[in-house]
């Protein structure tokens, strides 16, 4: 049978709480003891990523094994377990709620307490409240049980003396998409280019000079009467065309980051609480 001080010293040294089936369940949170005997009836164990949730498995039932703490439950049913807040108190709805889902009965506990209770309400005595790694298992009676549930849910089983308002909160994000392409792509065309450049052409010009005194030497040289023959060869340039492939640009894609203001509507969902009837203090 697991004690206080068993207990206590597996809280110190951080352990685990283990499931029937040998798997670990999460870390052990905190124990909460009865504030009449002292004796722990509760453990939380912390669960989900990074031990942010904390369930509520009964100490009855469960061992050590070195370090770790066995409980009679897997895994998955302890994760069920009715979602209670460990803020250091348990009212007598929330301790019912894990009596009935643990199968241990609420109505047996409480009975079995009413010798020692005397004609004090059983269900404030259930109130138990948390011990610290620190501090250990405390009896808190320096609490107020002057007040009690006012009202009920009307709208099924009770399970609170208050109601939850909850409202939608519109988070608005950014993902990137693809919205186009552009690629470059090289083609050939062909257009007429006209050009004018100056050419030479030679053509025949007779030539004709008087015989004078200075070329009639030249003039007398040869037969008197023959026949004979002059030749002269033209010339004349034709334009000769050339093409040749030259590099002129370089063309290239790129990127630039245009920013716009996009307004977001959307409609979300609130709660609102009214009462009805006499609301006279």
């Amino acid at each position: 049978m697991l004690t206080r001080e068993n207990l206590e010293n597996l809280l110190t040294k951080g352990g685990n709480v283990v499931g029937s089936d040998g798997t670990k369940i999460g870390s052990i949170g905190q124990l909460y003891a009865d504030d009449d005997t002292g004796e722990p009836t509760w453990v939380t164990v912390k669960t989900g990523l990074f031990g942010t949730s904390e369930s509520f498995v009964p100490v009855e039932g469960a061992h050590n094994q070195g370090e770790d703490l066995v409980v009679p439950f897997s895994k998955e049913h302890v994760k069920d377990a009715p979602r209670v807040d460990a803020d250091g108190h348990l009212t007598p709805e929330e301790e019912d709620r894990l009596y009935t889902y643990y199968e241990r009965g609420a109505r047996t506990y409480t009975e079995a307490r009413s010798g020692a209770a005397g004609d004090v309400d059983l269900q404030g005595d259930a109130d138990l409240n948390a011990g610290t790694p620190t501090t250990g298992l405390g009896a808190g009676n320096d609490r107020d049980t002057t007040r009690g549930t006012v009202g009920h849910d009307t709208s099924g089983p009770t399970t609170d003396d208050a109601m939850t308002r909850s409202e939608e909160q519109l988070h608005v994000g950014k993902e990137r998409e693809a919205t186009g392409r552009a690629r470059l792509r090289k083609y050939v065309t062909t257009e007429n280019v006209t050009k004018t450049i100056p050419v030479e052409r030679e053509e025949v010009r007779i030539e004709r000079e008087p015989i004078t005194d200075a070329n009639r030497g030249a003039a007398l040289d040869g037969p008197a009467i023959s026949e004979e023959e002059h030749e002269v060869i033209l010339h004349e340039e034709r334009p000769v065309v050339q093409k040749e492939a030259v590099p002129v640009e370089r063309v290239r894609l790129d990127k630039e980051v245009v920013r716009d203001d996009v307004t977001v509507n959307e409609e979300v969902r609130k709660e609102n609480i009214e009462t009805d009837g006499d609301t006279r203090r």
